[in-house]
């Protein structure tokens, strides 16, 4: 089976190869020749991985899956949520997106936020889709240098270190791409196991 997964990211393509069945030939984005921005205009995290998928599914003819990931703010009522990537503006810089979310906490003491990754599926026509959600808090300042985004400033519950000071395994493990891709992963196994 050919899956194309609708990303540019070379190091979340690999992270994604090691899980998936091995009968399961995975390409990316530049794979297939696709090079323009997939659109992502919907006011949800769901809806926006959906829409990915099917964009390539209908303009490339390709099974694809995409994943689409918010941070979501009790305080801030779920923002920054699906504009996590653009949140102090349309230059998508982590930094200023950071900063701004820490500057817009300031005055509170609830911190508790989630990251929340959907991955949409189209295969043979039909759509399936897969939530991972990984509850914790915001901390006060940045901590660490490893992961991206909001890592530095995101801490699991139950856990002492953010996502940026964390062991990419352990990452993967408790956090909310990691889990999603595990059900992912599980609904190709089932299918792979029926042929």
């Amino acid at each position: 089976m050919l899956l194309v997964f609708a990303t540019n990211n070379q190091n979340k393509l690999k992270e994604v190869q090691t899980l998936i069945p091995e009968n399961i030939e995975l390409l990316g984005l530049k794979d297939i020749g696709c090079f323009e921005d997939v659109p992502e205009t919907k006011e949800t995290i769901e809806d926006n991985a959906i829409q990915k998928a099917e964009y390539i599914q209908t303009h490339y003819g390709y099974d694809c899956f995409a994943d689409d990931t918010g941070l979501e703010v009790d305080e801030l009522h779920g923002a920054p949520g699906v504009y996590s990537a653009r949140y102090a503006g349309p230059q998508r810089d982590a930094a200023d997106n950071t900063a701004l979310l820490l500057k817009n906490l300031e005055q509170t003491t609830n911190r508790n936020a989630q990251f929340k990754t959907v991955i949409a599926l189209s295969l043979n026509s039909k759509l399936s889709t897969f939530t991972g959600i990984c509850k914790g808090e915001i901390t006060t300042e940045k901590h660490g240098e490893k992961g991206f985004g909001y890592d530095p400033v995101f801490k699991p519950l139950g856990h002492d270190e953010t996502f940026a000071e964390m062991d990419l395994a352990l990452k993967n493990q408790i956090g909310h791409r990691g889990k999603a891709v595990n059900q992912l992963v599980d609904f190709l196994n089932k299918l792979s196991e029926k042929k």
